[in-house]
């Protein structure tokens, strides 16, 4: 993955629309302005990573083949006895007639149930593999840091998990199949073919090398034309998607002609790439036809000057004109698999872009485990930090902070001073530069991130919210919540009068991120979701910003009771928020610049007695 140097005017603006599903748009423009492209696949060498996903499912698989291999032998033994039919059936005044007709008809039945059950298990195998494929993918996803997001967005990586995926599906249920019955078909015709008439077959094969130059000269054309028409089309998507999220704000700046017209020429540009790879594609399979066709007409006119010499019997002739067919069919259906695998090739090499990345963030090969039960301590001393490519603007300098079992610290100062991203580290989304972050006095790198975010409940200042319903989104702080303790930490978050008024209640569905909710009642029901969580530490960052101030003194009071059992690190600008909190620690770019009460850090006059004159004078 290509890192990219972006500047910022604040880190921590930038830190906080990393969550955001449009964060990296500018990222991915810059970097095709940069030329940071990712690199192109030359042969199907990626194709290789399936084989342990198909592994998994190597039984399946081999019966898969056996049918394979069974339809292609009662395919080419039609042949036979079409043969049999037309040399011996007409033979003592046809009485055998029937009995050769009535083994073709076997035959043909044979064929047909092999068919069948090679389409099952193949689809089987390749549905099975997809599968794996799509969970292995996602998850290796949801382990990935936010540095990762900052350089690739939403749009694209749901493009990789979708339509790329989509492609691979279609060559493993569809493609392949095909591909190997007309390879064995190839091969089998061939064999057979040197048995019927070996100098009419040294003729076929002449034709071959004529074939093979095309699928060479344009395939390789068709394969990079293929790759790019995937990317210009995971742009289109990617710039939808962050339209149709934002989509009340391209509404209210009357950006909706712009956005069509963008997406439009995004969506002409990639049908511009396509129809130049279709072109390519059509002029290979022009070339194929016409030569392997021309050229099996001329050995069958050979074919019939032999039967009229009576050097070859018209079964015979028959047989070989079936088997000439068979492989020259089989030899420009090749050469359209050829194209479905270079697209699946594109796709998977995009795929395993995704899957060969590893987090910045991951847990030490020996996690050292934080101490039972929880004592709810956080230490942060000496900490320097700059979000990754953007060195010349440290988020933290020097920052120190301890916050004791079952303390209430609040932080304050202007925007950008670097109060989100202590919680970011203390959430180990990132690593410091220089210094130690510990919770429960075990440094983080060396805990598993997940039991160290298991210390946490945090509300952030976006609240996001999932579609399912209240209860499902409640549910997400602890999944075996009881629906009794889903209402409790509701109605301590002011957030089961409206929940109750829902038509369904607790089972109404919210909607795509809660879109359904105002802005009050999706941070309400985050702050329940925190409290669900019965986590020894609580992060509240912005937890009451879009209250009202009737709403924001129930929920404070409830927060208040909250933070009574729980260690609290609060972030707020509105310092009346933040008056009962045991301490106030002022942050000012990146350093702690004061701590204190609010009585001790008005009488101080310094940045928070300013910040407070200028709140509180109006009241």
């Amino acid at each position: 993955m290509t890192q990219v140097s972006t500047p910022s005017a604040s880190p921590e603006a930038n830190s906080a629309a990393q969550g955001r599903p449009g964060a990296g748009a500018l990222l991915v423009e810059q970097m095709d302005e940069a030329g940071g492209k990712r690199a192109k696949t030359r042969n199907i060498r990626p194709l290789g990573r399936l084989l342990p996903f198909m592994m998994r499912h190597r039984l399946d698989a081999g019966i898969a083949g056996l049918w394979l291999l069974f339809s292609t032998a009662a395919s080419l033994g039609l042949t036979a006895t079409a043969r049999g039919a037309i040399d011996n059936g007409f033979e003592n005044g046809g009485r055998d007639i029937n009995t050769w007709f009535l083994i073709l008809g076997a035959n043909a039945l044979i064929l047909g149930l092999a068919t069948a059950f090679r389409y099952f298990y193949v689809t089987k195998t390749g549905e099975r593999v997809i599968a794996d494929l799509r969970t292995a993918l996602f998850k290796r996803i949801l382990t990935l840091d936010p540095v990762f997001f900052a350089h690739m967005r939403t749009g694209e990586v749901l493009s990789r998990l979708t339509t790329d995926i989509q492609l691979v599906d279609t060559l493993l249920t569809t493609s392949v199949s095909y591909a190997l019955r007309n390879f064995f078909t190839l091969i089998g015709g061939v064999i057979l073919l040197f048995f019927v008439s070996p100098k009419l077959t040294g003729f076929v094969l002449l034709i071959v090398p004529i074939l093979i130059v095309p699928l060479f000269i344009f395939g390789r054309q068709v394969r990079k034309l293929t790759v790019k028409s995937q990317d210009t089309f995971a742009n289109a998507v990617g710039f939808a998607g962050e339209s149709v999220d934002a989509i009340e704000t391209v509404q209210a700046f009357g950006r909706e002609k712009s956005a069509i017209g963008r997406f439009g020429a995004a969506v002409e540009e990639a049908f511009g790439v396509s129809l130049v790879r279709m072109r390519a594609r059509a002029v290979m399979t022009a070339m194929i036809i016409v030569v392997m066709f021309g050229g099996v007409t001329l050995v069958l006119w050979l074919g019939a000057q032999d039967v009229i010499a009576g050097t070859m019997t018209p079964g015979a002739l028959l047989q070989f004109v079936l088997l000439s067919v068979f492989a020259a069919g089989a030899v420009g259906a090749l050469g359209e698999s050829w194209g479905d695998v270079q697209k699946a090739a594109g796709a998977m090499e995009r795929i395993d872009e995704l899957m060969r990345a590893v987090p910045a963030i991951a847990p030490p090969a020996n996690p050292v485990a934080l101490p039972q039960p929880p004592l709810g301590e956080v230490s942060m001393s000496a900490v320097d930090f700059a979000y990754p490519g953007r060195p010349d603007l440290p988020a933290l300098k020097g920052f120190s902070l301890t916050v004791r079992p079952g303390e209430t610290v609040a932080l304050v100062g202007p925007s950008g001073a670097g109060k989100s991203t202590v919680f970011r580290l203390l959430l180990r989304f990132y690593d410091p530069q220089s210094g130690l972050v510990s919770v429960d006095g075990v440094d983080v790198r060396a805990a598993d991130p997940i039991a160290v975010r298991e210390r946490f409940a945090w509300v952030s200042q976006e609240a996001p919210l999932f579609s399912g319903s209240a209860l499902e989104n409640i549910r997400f702080g602890r999944e075996a919540a009881t629906l009794a303790e889903a209402r409790a930490v509701a109605d301590e978050a002011q957030a089961l009068g409206f929940i109750e008024a829902l038509p369904q209640g607790f089972d109404t569905p919210l909607g795509e991120r809660g879109k359904s909710l105002s802005g009050g009642q999706r941070q309400r029901l985050a702050i329940a979701r925190a409290l669900v969580r019965e986590a020894p530490i609580l992060l509240l960052d912005e937890a009451t910003s879009a209250l009202d101030a009737e709403n924001e003194r129930m929920v404070q009071a409830a927060l208040d009771q909250a933070m009574s059992e729980r260690t609290t690190l609060v972030i707020a600008h509105r310092l009346a928020t933040v008056l009962r909190a045991d301490r106030i620690v002022v942050m000012d770019g990146g350093k702690v610049v004061e701590e204190g009460t609010h009585v001790e850090l008005t009488a101080l006059g310094g940045l928070y007695a300013r910040l407070a004159a200028l709140q509180f004078q109006g009241t």
